[in-house]
């Protein structure tokens, strides 16, 4: 079968197509022909090393895919080696899916579409009424944050990006406003997975009681150290978050995931479909969203 594999650490130019063996699942596993793989940023930290050891090389990145078992259900899966035409699957990781439900949109409501609902019900613990400022809200996470907090019963999303185009989308999916620091109104959450300076403007931002989450660090570069003192003075504090003990846990993962997809089927989210590249250029792929060149769910046709 085709993949996408690397064996040493870097940027996007190390990711190589090769024909490898097919896979062979093992007992509770699923083999899964692949109709379509999702793109994230987690692969690129991957991809440099910030997520793998040395020991694990060479892998085949991709933690997401939409494809048919051998007993031709089509479903939505968390995987390992998804960049493949064929890729295996946790029988408990695997969920089905309506033939009719555009790929893109399936994708985007796994690894980012759980984020954004976990980020908002178990890191924030949002509140109806509170007010809500996503950084990146044009993203794929982003994207439906914006949306999902409207639907949790925010009284005020706001919404940053970095080009107008993205505003522009931001506000179309239902976002009250465009913010840029220093806030008109303290936050009572802020979703931030860029770090760097905006992760200090964002912090001096909070409402009294107000929770910043950190779920990335986009700007590759050092955080500032929290000073606790800081916090005591500002009534707030900092969440971190990581999605992969978050769908550990009990009722973390099927319960959001199938209300992400009830939402969907209503009209009332609406996941953004990014660029589609084919297998073989999973390196330009990782390159324009390392570039920020892309909104929306990026996903990878075999």
């Amino acid at each position: 079968m085709r993949a996408i594999q690397f064996d040493r650490f870097g940027g996007p130019e190390v990711l190589t197509l090769r024909d490898l063996p097919e896979p062979s699942p093992r007992q509770g596993e699923l083999l899964i022909a692949v109709e379509a793989a999702g793109v994230n940023f987690a692969d690129t930290h991957q991809v440099d090393g910030s997520y793998l050891s040395p020991d694990r090389l060479p892998y085949v990145p991709g933690s997401e895919v939409v494809g048919r078992t051998r007993d031709g259900r089509r479903v939505l899966a968390r995987t390992t080696g998804g960049y493949a035409e064929l890729a295996l699957a946790g029988a408990e990781s695997v969920i089905d899916i309506p033939d009719d439900l555009p790929a893109g949109q399936a994708l985007a409501l796994l690894m980012q579409g759980l984020t954004a609902w976990h980020l908002l019900r178990t890191a924030a613990r949002l509140l109806p009424g509170e007010s809500v400022v996503v950084h990146a809200a044009a993203g794929g996470v982003g994207s439906l944050a914006v949306q999902l907090a409207k639907q949790f019963g925010a009284r005020r999303v706001r919404a940053m990006a970095s080009t107008p185009a993205k505003r522009e989308l931001a506000l179309a999916l239902g976002a009250d406003d465009v913010a840029e620091y220093p806030l008109d109104e303290p936050a009572d959450v802020i979703l931030d997975a860029t770090g760097g300076p905006l992760f200090d403007r964002a912090l001096d931002s909070l409402a009294d009681s107000g929770r910043l989450v950190t779920y990335g660090n986009a700007s590759r570069t050092p955080f500032t150290p929290v000073d606790p003192a800081r916090l005591s003075r500002l009534g707030a504090g900092v969440v971190g978050f990581w999605l992969r003990p978050a769908l550990a846990r009990p009722g973390g993962f099927t319960e959001p995931l199938k209300e992400l997809l009830s939402l969907t089927a209503q009209g009332r989210l609406r996941p953004v479909i990014g660029a589609e590249y084919p297998l073989a250029e999973a390196r330009r792929a990782h390159e324009d969203l390392l570039a920020r060149r892309t909104t929306g769910k990026v996903v990878l046709r075999p």
